[in-house]
């Protein structure tokens, strides 16, 4: 298995033989236009739009499951299936449309990824955001080349906190889970690194879900991905 080499604080063994990301909260602060585009689609059917934190606590497991939140956090605690759709729908319509005003990668992030591709190290992202929406916001932050292979909540049968994903990213690269690191800022993140057999790092900032970075289970948090490096 690799080593951990981040920070100086340990002796880097070699370095892993592909790296797979979350998006929301580990490679790019998306929760600005996210919030936006919930709010929006909340008051255009007579809710009350939610507080920024709380879109930050409820990203991670796709867009229905933050409006789901959203409702239940004003105590709306059931929606009609077709009411619900269609308030989904209006999610993404605005989100499709205002993808990247407001949303950067993370520090130290656009960097690192360039390092490891100049060593031509594979990396993948494996996310919980629909695979359009992932290309299209990659794309208009200009990251979409840095990654050999995109994974999002519709492309294959499972997603995470399923292995699934992490399985078929070590197979398209001809890798075994041992030889890879996963990282990411939630604890669905570590459940599917967990279930693959792979080592996962958890970065301090991201989206936890409230819960503090530590307590994820991850191998190491770190502060910014210079770290991986």
């Amino acid at each position: 298995m690799a080593g951990f080499g981040f920070g100086g604080e340990d002796v880097a063994a070699e370095r892993y033989s592909a790296y797979l990301f979350d998006l929301d909260g580990t490679l790019i602060d998306t929760a600005p236009d996210i919030h936006a585009a919930a709010n929006a689609a909340l008051e255009s059917f007579g809710f009350v739009g939610i507080e920024i934190a709380l879109t930050r606590q409820f990203v991670g497991m796709g867009g229905r499951v933050l409006l789901r939140r959203a409702l239940v956090s004003q105590g709306v605690e059931s929606l009609h299936d077709d009411r619900l759709e269609a308030l989904y729908r209006a999610f993404l319509s605005h989100y499709n449309r205002h993808i990247a005003i407001k949303s950067r990668p993370y520090e130290g992030v656009t960097e690192t990824l360039a390092q490891l591709r100049r060593l031509g190290i594979p990396l993948a992202v494996i996310t919980n955001k629909l695979e359009g929406l992932s290309d299209k916001l990659l794309g208009e932050i200009g990251m979409r080349k840095s990654f050999e292979l995109l994974i999002g909540l519709d492309s294959l049968s499972e997603h995470k906190p399923h292995p699934l994903p992490i399985l078929h990213a070590c197979e398209r690269f001809g890798v075994g889970t041992s030889e890879v690191l996963f990282v990411g800022d939630s604890a669905t993140d570590v459940a599917c690194a967990r279930a693959a057999g792979c080592d996962v790092v958890c970065v301090d900032y991201g989206y936890s879900g409230g819960i503090a970075p530590e307590e994820l289970g991850a191998d190491r948090v770190i502060a910014s991905f210079k770290h991986l490096l």
